[in-house]
C-alpha cells in the first residue's frame, strides 16, 4: 500500500518540474519564477493533479500528521481538477491575482541588492512579453469553448494593464539600478514588457470583450464549484446569506456604540469628523511606508512572547508602498528556503495625497500579525508538515478566514489605541459581511430581504453594491468599485473570510467549552495553525480531534 505522505512526495516532485513555486518548495532553484501560462501548461498541470487524486483516494494514513496531509491534499486536488473542467482556470480575469497580476508581482519580490539580482531582473523582464503571449492563448482557447469571463472583468484587467504602462511600471522598476554594465540590458527589458503588458490591454479589448457577455453573475452552477474551492467545504449557500445579513446588523449595532464614545450620534459622522482632522492623517509616500513600518514593528513586540511565539527568523515584515493603484494592502509571504522576508504591499487609492490611517488598522493586522504574516510564520516554521502543506497548500477559507478572525483578535488582545482604530476594525467587520450578501445576491440573483435596515432596493446590482460599500461599509469610492468588480470576476471568494472566521471563532469556543478553566489561548491557537493549511471541512475534523 503507498502512504499519503509518499503520494504527496511524488506529486510534489512532478509538480516542480511544471511549476516554479513547486521547484522552491523542493529546494530548488527554478531557472524562471515565470510558470508556464500556455494551454499545454494549464492542461500538463490538471492532468498531474487528476492522477494524484486518484492515488490520494486509496493512500493509506500511519499517524495524526498524515491524516491533516490526507484531508488537505485531497481537497485541493479535487478543487484543482474541478476548476479545471468548469474552465475558471483557464480564462481567469479578475482584478486580483490573475496570470496576470502573479506576472507582474513577480518582480515585487525579486532581489535588487547585488549586480547577480539585478542580472536575474534582467532575464525576468525579458520573459514578460512571452509570458503574456501564452496567457492570451490559452485565453483565446477558452473563448473557443464558449468559456469566457464577463466583459466588466476584461475591460477592468485590461484598464489595469494600462494602468501599469502610463504609470511606467517596469522603467520605474529599472530607473532604481545603480548604474552598471546592466543598465542597457535593463532598459531594454523594461521597454519589451511594457509593450507587451500594452499589446496585452489591446488584446483583450479588441479579441475578448467584444465576444464576453454583458452578464456578471455567473449562476448557481459555476458558483457552487468555485465556492467548494475557495472554502474547501460544502455550505448551504441560503444559510450563508441569511448570516451575513445578521452579521451586517449585529456589526452595525457596534458600530453606533463605538461613535457615540466618540461623541457622534452617527456613523458617518463620527467617520467624516475622523478624516477630517489632520494629526489623523499621514502623507502618501515614504511617510506612510514609515507609518507602515513602525506600526508593524508595534504589533509584532505587543504579540510576541505573550501572545505568541513568532520564530525569530520571521520576525521581520518588509513594509513597502506599491506602486500599482488599485487601493488595497494585501501580503506576500517569505520563499520556502526562508531567505525573502514576507511583506505587507499597501497600493493607495489615486489622486490621494494624504491617508486617514486610523480606517486601516485593522486591515495591517488582518495582512500582517495576528493575520496572514503569522500563520505563515507558523505554517512555514512547523518542521511536521510536509513541505507541499508549508508552501503550496493554498485555501482562501483557511488563510482568509484566520486573517479575518485576527482583526477581532487583536481587539481582544488591545492592538487598537483608541476607539477610532476600533471603528476602522470594525468597518473593515462590516465591509466583509457585506461582502457576503453582494456576492450571494450578484452572482445567483438572490432578493434583498425587505425591511433589512441598509437598502430598500430589492435586488442587487453593481452600483447598489458600490453604494453599500461606501455608505454603509464605510470604503472610498474607489476601493468600492474595485472591490465590486473583484466580487464578479472571483465568485464566491468573498465568502471565505467571514465563513473562515465563523470556523475559527466556533472552533475556539468548542475548546473553551471541552478545557473550562484550563483552556489557553495561546496554546490553541498555535496548536490549531500548526495543523497547516487545509479546506475547512477538513479543518473542522482535524480541530474536532484536539486534545
Amino acid at each position: 500500500m503507498t502512504s499519503i505522505t509518499e503520494v504527496a512526495d511524488g506529486y510534489l516532485d512532478a509538480l516542480a518540474e511544471l511549476d516554479p513555486q513547486a521547484a522552491e518548495a523542493v529546494g530548488r532553484t527554478p531557472g524562471s519564477h515565470v510558470p508556464d501560462l500556455s494551454p499545454d501548461g494549464f492542461d500538463a498541470r490538471a492532468e498531474l493533479a487528476r492522477r494524484t487524486a486518484t492515488a490520494a483516494a486509496v493512500a493509506t494514513t500511519n499517524d495524526p500528521g498524515e491524516r491533516s496531509l490526507a484531508g488537505a491534499l485531497r481537497d485541493r486536488l479535487a478543487s484543482e481538477v474541478d476548476l479545471y473542467d468548469a474552465g475558471f482556470t483557464t480564462r481567469l480575469l479578475a482584478p486580483l491575482a490573475t496570470p496576470v497580476h502573479l506576472l507582474r508581482q513577480i518582480f515585487d519580490n525579486l532581489p535588487r541588492n547585488t549586480e547577480g539580482d539585478w542580472a536575474v531582473v534582467a532575464d525576468h523582464l525579458r520573459q514578460v512579453p512571452d509570458a503574456l503571449d501564452r496567457y492570451a492563448a490559452t485565453l483565446r482557447r477558452s473563448a473557443q469553448r464558449g468559456q469566457l469571463v464577463a466583459r466588466r472583468q476584461v475591460l477592468v484587467v485590461a484598464d489595469q494593464c494600462t494602468a501599469w504602462t502610463t504609470a511606467d511600471f517596469y522603467g520605474r522598476l529599472v530607473d532604481a539600478y545603480p548604474g552598471g554594465p546592466l543598465a542597457a540590458r535593463l532598459h531594454r527589458g523594461a521597454q519589451l514588457a511594457t509593450a507587451a503588458t500594452a499589446g496585452f490591454a489591446a488584446f483583450l479589448r479588441a479579441d475578448l470583450a467584444p465576444v464576453a457577455s454583458d452578464v456578471d453573475g455567473v449562476g448557481a452552477d459555476l458558483y457552487r464549484v468555485t465556492a467548494r474551492s475557495f472554502l474547501g467545504a460544502t455550505v448551504d449557500l441560503d444559510e450563508v446569506y441569511a448570516y451575513g445579513w445578521a452579521e451586517l446588523d449585529r456589526t452595525a449595532t457596534e458600530l453606533r456604540t463605538v461613535a457615540a464614545e466618540l461623541g457622534h450620534p452617527r456613523v458617518e459622522s463620527a467617520r467624516a469628523a475622523l478624516d477630517a482632522d489632520p494629526t489623523g492623517r499621514v502623507s502618501a509616500g515614504p511617510a506612510l511606508e514609515e507609518w507602515l513600518r513602525q506600526r508593524t514593528e508595534q504589533l509584532t513586540d505587543a504579540l510576541d512572547g505573550t501572545h505568541f511565539d513568532i520564530p525569530a527568523v520571521l520576525r521581520r515584515v518588509v513594509c513597502r508602498i506599491s506602486p500599482a493603484t488599485s487601493g488595497v494592502m494585501y501580503y506576500t509571504p517569505p520563499d520556502p528556503a526562508l531567505t525573502r522576508p514576507g511583506a505587507i504591499w499597501w497600493s493607495v487609492p489615486s489622486g490621494e495625497s494624504t491617508v486617514p490611517v486610523w480606517r486601516h488598522v485593522g486591515t495591517l493586522c488582518h495582512e500582517g500579525l495576528p493575520g496572514h504574516h503569522l500563520q505563515h510564520a507558523v505554517t512555514l516554521t512547523t518542521g511536521a508538515l510536509h513541505p507541499w502543506q508549508r508552501n503550496l497548500c493554498q485555501v482562501h477559507g483557511y488563510a482568509e478566514g484566520w486573517a479575518h478572525y485576527a482583526e477581532r483578535l487583536a481587539d481582544e488582545v488591545g492592538l487598537y489605541t483608541d476607539p477610532a482604530e476600533r471603528l476602522g476594525m470594525l468597518d473593515g467587520q462590516m465591509w466583509r459581511a457585506a461582502r457576503v450578501v453582494i456576492d450571494l445576491g450578484l452572482h445567483l440573483g438572490l432578493p434583498i430581504p425587505a425591511g433589512n435596515g441598509f437598502t430598500a432596493a430589492r435586488r442587487w446590482t453593481p452600483a447598489l453594491a458600490v453604494d453599500v460599500l461606501t455608505r454603509v461599509a464605510g470604503l472610498d469610492a474607489e476601493t468600492a468599485h474595485f472591490e465590486v468588480d473583484r466580487y464578479l470576476g472571483w465568485p464566491a471568494q468573498a465568502l471565505a473570510f467571514k465563513v473562515g472566521a465563523r470556523l475559527w471563532q466556533q472552533a475556539r469556543r468548542d475548546a473553551e467549552r471541552r478545557e473550562g478553566a484550563a483552556f489557553d489561548r495561546k496554546r490553541f491557537h498555535h496548536t490549531a495553525l500548526a495543523l497547516g493549511p487545509m479546506g475547512l471541512d477538513p479543518l473542522r475534523a482535524r480541530l474536532a480531534d484536539l486534545p
